[in-house]
């Protein structure tokens, strides 16, 4: 009767390597996931696109939220002074609203697809997101170790989560829970882009790395659009068209600096401009089909196209790096 062999120390010492430094930025895939297959919804309902697309990208999304949760649950039980470390971290602890924004997402993504599992990722992402808010807003508070350079916009991820709420929360939840939800977000937004702006003008510029997460810049807007329309009947306002055309110059304002961003070598935190570019699309198809202009539905249309032909890369980019050996490694 034969038996399997027995790990050798070396092989056993590597596979826990690995694990020790399995990243929190991934969950940021998830969110450019389901926030494509909330954009191909979008599309099937405004542009006859194919429903079925918008299906498969929110199973891949689920699938994928599963096995990093799996994998980070792994490294938090194995290696936990690296986990602590993570969360200690003064620019990778904002990555872990990630987790309970990808939990939103999710909600929304099955939102007509399956209310029953979109009901329960709604509530388990909120609970979640509020600890995460609040825990990372008071480190922000009484801090001993942060500096201005420390501040990117990775630091609108705990917000941008807040704002989400009320898409499926006006569905699943009491709207005075959305309403809170999108109160917070949208008022510590306005805070923390005064913040980013400070450090844009009169302090160093953005390292190379980190440079991809200016498109974060693009979410809050987009997906305050949404929400507000969401808590307001879909009627697009005054203050909706305010949200929308930030949304908008800022999306032209980062594409005009393209020439920069296509300096950065590949890094993981290419995955910021997944979310926000979904983000965008789906609101641009939004408006469009509120106020009936073909221009925006075109743009919703070709960004859908961008984001999908994006993500697509993105997923290559990171499978590459990953069997290279360039993902699960010290920072």
């Amino acid at each position: 009767m034969s038996t399997a062999p027995t790990p050798q120390p070396a092989e056993t010492a590597h596979a826990s390597s690995w694990l020790a430094h399995f990243p929190i930025t991934l969950f940021a895939t998830v969110m450019g996931t389901s926030g494509l297959a909330i954009a191909w919804h979008k599309s099937a309902q405004v542009l006859s696109m194919p429903h079925g697309v918008g299906i498969g990208l929110s199973y891949v999304a689920l699938t994928l939220f599963a096995v990093l949760l799996l994998g980070y649950a792994a490294k938090v039980a194995r290696h936990y002074g690296e986990f602590k470390a993570e969360f200690g971290h003064p620019v990778r602890v904002s990555f872990f609203p990630a987790i309970s924004i990808s939990a939103i997402l999710l909600s929304i993504a099955f939102l007509h697809v399956l209310p029953g599992l979109s009901w329960a990722l709604w509530w388990t992402g909120v609970a979640l997101h509020l600890i995460f808010t609040v825990v990372i807003m008071s480190s922000w508070i009484h801090h001993t170790h942060y500096q201005i350079q420390h501040s990117t916009p990775a630091w609108f991820i705990p917000v941008v989560g807040n704002i989400l709420v009320p898409i499926a929360g006006m569905t699943h939840g009491s709207p005075e829970i959305s309403w809170f939800f999108f109160s917070v977000g949208l008022v510590f937004w306005i805070v923390l882009l005064t913040v980013m702006m400070n450090r844009f003008f009169f302090h160093p510029p953005v390292p190379t790395k980190l440079l991809p997460t200016l498109f974060i810049l693009i979410a809050p807007p987009a997906v305050g659009f949404l929400s507000y329309l969401a808590l307001d009947g879909g009627v697009v306002d005054s203050f909706a068209r305010v949200l929308f055309y930030v949304a908008l110059f800022t999306t032209l304002l980062l594409f005009y600096q393209l020439p920069q961003f296509r300096k950065v070598p590949f890094f993981m935190s290419w995955w910021a401009y997944s979310f926000p570019m979904a983000a965008i699309t789906i609101a641009s198809l939004t408006m469009g089909s509120k106020i009936g202009s073909g221009f925006l539905m075109g743009l919703g249309g070709a960004l859908l196209a961008v984001t999908t032909a994006l993500i697509a890369l993105l997923a290559v980019l990171t499978v590459r790096a990953i069997a290279a050996g360039k993902v699960f490694i010290p920072e």
